[in-house]
């Protein structure tokens, strides 16, 4: 994987060169609505370091980071009322995984019934 790209669109929402449709954040991360929602609620949450994928985010980031990144996913999953009827957390690595911005980031889906992931492999 290459090295952090700092014009990312993600790190351009980060310092606010790009709007976002803002759900939550505080110092560890950004919680904001997809502009592709692959599901009826689909969120993405971007910690606010840069760290290019989950690998990177794993072995970098401090245990504050780390914890205030992952009850920033909690949280958002809370304020988009989805602990009911479950939800679906999903991070990328890499292209064959189909990550398609090199910052990391987990995507929330929800909102009613999802398919399954995975079909055929």
């Amino acid at each position: 994987m290459n090295a952090y790209d700092p014009d990312n669109i993600f790190a351009k929402i980060l310092r606010g060169e790009i709007p976002c449709n803002k759900i939550y954040e505080d110092e560890h991360a950004l919680c904001f609505h997809d502009v592709a929602p692959q599901a009826p609620v689909h969120a993405l949450v971007v910690p606010k370091g840069a760290y290019r994928s989950f690998s990177d985010f794993a072995t970098k980031a401090s245990s504050a980071e780390r914890e205030g990144f992952f009850h920033a996913v909690y949280k958002c999953a809370q304020l988009l009322q989805l602990e009911t009827g479950g939800y679906r957390l999903l991070a990328n690595h890499g292209a064959d995984a189909g990550q398609e911005v090199s910052h990391f980031h987990v995507h929330i889906c929800g909102g009613g019934k999802l398919g399954k992931l995975v079909t055929s492999l």
